[in-house]
């Protein structure tokens, strides 16, 4: 069972990190002057949407969401309509966060709501895709020891991951380098997409050294 699972997880991860890998590469064949740097804004929207295209799929053709305990048509929409929701309001809750930390309130208020586009994309929208519109659901997997399945702490390794990441890429900005990177929100965002590539590596690894301690049912 348990290598199973991990074989399951690598497959997903590789996938995910691939999808990171085609939205930088791609672009650069079809849009004249794209790169990370000078096209930040633009190569963040292309990974935020790769992530979430293939986050979707491929969660939903594994069934990793929680089963519906309805199966009508407006049901479903509702818990769609919800989920779109959950994902707009974290996108200004990171917004928010990213602002209080001393990013420019007016000033490049676009390039930080990008920056917060691609956070959820990589924290929020997982969250989505493997426990659904459920905040009761949220806060139980990121308390203490609240993991109850190899996905549940894949959703926190890559979570936190990728926070971190952001966090620690901010630590360039004021140094008086005059690098590319340095320029807002370069070294977040490209901090954040380490800490999420490191996630997908480090989960899976984490939970093969770690599966004779852990407890829980898997899926």
């Amino acid at each position: 069972m348990w290598d199973h699972e991990i074989r399951v997880i690598v497959s997903t991860h590789a996938i995910l990190a691939a999808s990171v890998f085609v939205a930088t590469v791609l672009p650069v064949q079809i849009v004249p002057g794209f790169s990370v740097y000078g096209t930040h804004l633009l190569w963040i929207y292309s990974v935020s949407g790769a992530v979430t295209a293939v986050s979707v799929a491929v969660f939903w053709l594994l069934g990793i969401s929680p089963p519906t305990k309805k199966h009508t048509l407006g049901y479903k929409l509702s818990r769609l309509l919800r989920s779109c929701l959950y994902f707009f309001l974290s996108c200004l809750f990171y917004h928010a966060i990213v602002v209080l930390y001393g990013a420019p309130l007016i000033e490049s208020a676009l390039e930080t709501f990008s920056l917060a586009v691609l956070l959820t994309s990589l924290t929020t929208l997982r969250c989505l895709c493997v426990l659904g519109p459920n905040v009761h659901a949220w806060i139980r997997v990121f308390s203490r020891h609240g993991a109850m399945s190899v996905w549940d702490t894949c959703l926190q390794i890559t979570v936190a991951s990728t926070v971190v990441g952001a966090w620690v890429g901010a630590f360039p900005i004021p140094l008086d380098w005059d690098r590319p990177w340095q320029v807002w929100p370069v070294s977040c965002s490209l901090g954040a997409m380490i800490g999420y590539l490191t996630g997908l590596v480090i989960a899976p690894a984490w939970i093969h050294c770690h599966r004779k301690r852990l407890t829980y049912k898997c899926k």
